[in-house]
């Protein structure tokens, strides 16, 4: 079995709404027919790559593409852990989670997205508070930080509910002009004084640890 060979397909992270976990074959492609249907409003722009703009046939192929790029590049010391959000029994968005030398660092970086058809009903702070207890409460995090442009007012409101601080401010560069984010971080302390979702974490044996770079 798959799970023989790549024991995090066995990783669940259950909220009282949603699943997170990583998707078959099959569940790719439904979320990626998610992201065909719009992941944004056509006014709003809150990806530094503007894979949300594309047609959707390339916006749906962008998912899967990037899911696999993830997975093939994956190793203990870089890896990105893509978690297909399902509602319901149907995926929904997906919730990312990022880690360079982890097992040193103990430092996660977060993105994610949901369907525009979802979005307003509260799923994507479940989402990201499912992806935090993960990192901190079974991987020992010590910081999980995450990046919004300033007019991304969503994601900022799941930030501040969810007790993360400002961390300063990047600038980078999109289509051709200079745009800034706001970075912020959040510590064990700050997660655990604002932690109130209820979460459960099953598949997280030794085999997936060290995939993390956890060796103790």
């Amino acid at each position: 079995m798959i799970v023989d060979h790549w024991p995090l397909r066995g990783l669940r992270v259950t909220s009282p709404r949603l699943e997170l976990r990583p998707p078959t074959e099959d569940e790719l492609a439904e979320v990626a027919d998610v992201a065909a249907r719009g992941v944004h409003r056509p006014q709003d722009r809150p990806f530094l790559t503007p894979w949300g703009e594309l047609p959707p046939t390339e916006r749906a192929r962008h998912v899967v593409q990037s899911h696999w790029i993830r997975l093939g590049r994956w190793s203990p010391r870089d890896w990105a852990l893509d978690l297909v959000a399902f509602h319901e029994g149907r995926p929904v968005g997906i919730q990312d989670m990022r880690a360079k030398e982890f097992g040193v660092r103990r430092e996660i970086v977060s993105g994610s997205w949901l369907g525009l058809e979802h979005q307003g009903k509260g799923l994507g702070t479940e989402m990201r508070a499912a992806m935090l207890h993960l990192a901190f409460a079974e991987l020992g995090a010590r910081s999980a930080t995450s990046l919004s442009f300033t007019d991304n007012h969503s994601s900022l409101a799941v930030s501040r509910r969810l007790g993360y601080r400002a961390d300063g401010i990047e600038r980078d560069v999109l289509d051709g002009r200079v745009v800034a984010s706001k970075r912020l971080r959040l510590s064990p302390e700050d997660w655990a004084e604002h932690a109130r979702t209820p979460v459960t974490v099953t598949g997280l044996n030794d085999d997936c640890r060290t995939l993390f770079g956890l060796t103790d």
